[in-house]
């Protein structure tokens, strides 16, 4: 289903920006590093695609995925460093 996917890149980009976030405030240079790569990765593979979409709900499904992402993404870091 084409929404899924459409809430899935939203949930990844955001869920990836989160988590480096907390990597940057913790001062974790490595995962920073490695996390900023696949912001970058993703963000160029998703930037030909997100907003060239003709799909029912795509932007409310990019949205919540989004939000989603953001929940995820503090929580890992939570989880990850405590």
């Amino acid at each position: 289903m084409k929404q899924i996917s459409i809430f899935l890149r939203g949930f990844t980009i955001v869920a990836l920006t989160a988590t480096n976030v907390g990597q940057v405030a913790g001062r974790h240079w490595m995962g920073a590093f490695m996390v900023g790569f696949g912001i970058s990765f993703v963000w160029f593979c998703n930037s030909r695609t997100a907003a060239h979409t003709d799909v029912c709900g795509a932007r409310e499904c990019y949205a919540l995925g989004a939000a989603c992402g953001t929940i995820f993404g503090m929580w890992l870091v939570k989880a990850i460093y405590g």
